[in-house]
């Protein structure tokens, strides 16, 4: 019975095939439809006088098809209301969650966004600087390399005067040294 009646040989939550019928609500109305056309079919053999030519057993009237349709149809009602209850439960969970989240997840973002506008201007600040920095630094660099220039000028200078300071003072030991020479000999020439 599930696949005999569906199109595409499917079923839906409830085991209605529906004729590929998709939704709850789609095979709700096909069942209450089809319900509320037999209705007054079994209500007039169930209603209907004992005397008549048409006498309807009950055992007979649970085995009939039709009987078996409604039967399989209001137990389909059934089942859909109570799909449509659980569903409604969800929804209202997820309709509480989605209150409760909406409200957290905009104070996230305000907060966020505040934070981002912060840090964008801090960026800014920061960007600068340290542009300002490298400039300065530059500025530094080519101080340094000035100052590396003249001190080693002045260390080349220095040096210069030190190997002429040594030549000088070699000059004068060895002055001095002849003079006491001199004097040592002129010491003993006199005495």
């Amino acid at each position: 019975l599930k696949k005999q009646g569906s199109v595409s040989g499917r079923t839906n939550a409830a085991g209605c095939p529906c004729l590929a019928m998709a939704g709850t609500n789609r095979c709700l109305s096909v069942a209450v439809s089809i319900a509320l056309l037999l209705s007054p079919v079994l209500s007039f053999r169930a209603h209907a006088p004992a005397t008549s030519l048409v006498t309807v057993d009950e055992a007979e009237a649970k085995n009939r098809p039709v009987s078996k349709v409604i039967t399989l149809l209001k137990d389909m009602l059934k089942q859909l209301e109570k799909e449509a209850e659980e569903d409604e439960e969800i929804y209202d969970k997820m309709a509480c969650w989605c209150e409760t989240n909406d409200k957290e997840k905009t104070k996230a973002i305000e907060d966020a966004e505040t934070t981002i506008a912060q840090l964008t201007t801090s960026i800014e600040e920061l960007t600068a600087g340290s542009a300002r920095l490298n400039t300065e630094i530059k500025n530094l660099e080519k101080e340094v390399a000035a100052n590396q220039a003249s001190l080693d000028q002045a260390t080349q200078i220095r040096q210069k005067q030190l190997a002429e300071f040594n030549g000088e003072e070699k000059d004068l030991l060895e002055s001095v040294s002849a003079l006491k020479a001199a004097i040592t000999v002129l010491s003993k020439h006199h005495s």
